[in-house]
């Protein structure tokens, strides 16, 4: 037996990165997972994938902040115990010359998105009286960042959402966290140029970036049994770049 024997997971953004190593962790513990991208062929191809390596996985094409979308996968999925909020979307600039739409746009696919999916999976959820929900936050919904008024601002709502979610279906054996990764070996984050990589670096006492399955490690521990009593908490693994 695997821990999540029986257990649905859906993971949203799960096509590569950090939702890609979650994907996967959650398959090795056992869980049937389903994963979203915003075009079904790219989902598709990247749940093959992650069968290939074992376990039962399903793609589907899903915008997270369109909740008629959202209401229609979840009754195709049927009840869905782990919750993986991880879609997200970047529109940088500085405040002054932030556009009105890159604002919308990153706060509908970071927060929005995640009230949507938690609103559609609670009901199942509390008929079964358990239920997992994990929101992937990042350090700058905690300490702010130049150039990303919006997406810092859908990760610190995203906090306040998550507790919120906590308290109010905590008496239904359901829990809802946040892991808040730091600056993690991504796609992203490997286009950095040197200089820009070094002085990040310097700020990490750990002296390197995360991996997606440093943070697929935390997101599978509040998803299980072991973080029964763990609720309302936003788990840091930026390897010590905030304190």
């Amino acid at each position: 037996m695997k821990p999540f024997d029986g257990k649905t997971a859906l993971v949203t953004g799960g096509t590569r990165g950090i939702g890609n190593a979650i994907a996967r962790r959650l398959l090795d513990l056992g869980a049937d997972v389903v994963i979203t991208g915003r075009d079904r062929a790219g989902a598709e191809k990247a749940a093959a994938e992650l069968a290939r390596g074992g376990g039962n996985c399903r793609g589907v094409a899903l915008d997270v902040a369109d909740f008629g979308q959202v209401e229609a996968v979840i009754k195709a999925i049927g009840a869905v115990d782990i919750l993986v909020n991880n879609a997200g979307m970047t529109k940088d600039d500085v405040l002054m010359r932030l556009k009105e739409d890159d604002w919308d746009a990153v706060l509908d696919a970071n927060l929005k998105g995640t009230f949507a999916c938690s609103r559609a999976v609670i009901r199942g959820m509390m008929k079964k009286r358990w239920g997992r929900i994990v929101n992937i936050g990042s350090i700058v919904g905690s300490m702010g960042n130049i150039g990303q008024a919006n997406y810092v601002a859908a990760k610190a709502g995203m906090e306040g959402l998550t507790k919120t979610l906590a308290r109010e279906y905590a008496s239904r054996g359901i829990t809802a966290n946040v892991v808040a990764p730091g600056f993690i070996e991504t796609d992203m984050t490997r286009s950095l140029d040197d200089a820009v990589r070094a002085g990040l670096m310097a700020q990490i006492p750990m002296e390197r970036f995360g991996s997606p399955e440093d943070v697929a490690a935390a997101v599978a521990f509040l998803a299980g049994d072991d973080a029964a009593y763990v609720t309302g908490q936003v788990i840091h693994v930026n390897g010590g770049m905030r304190m």
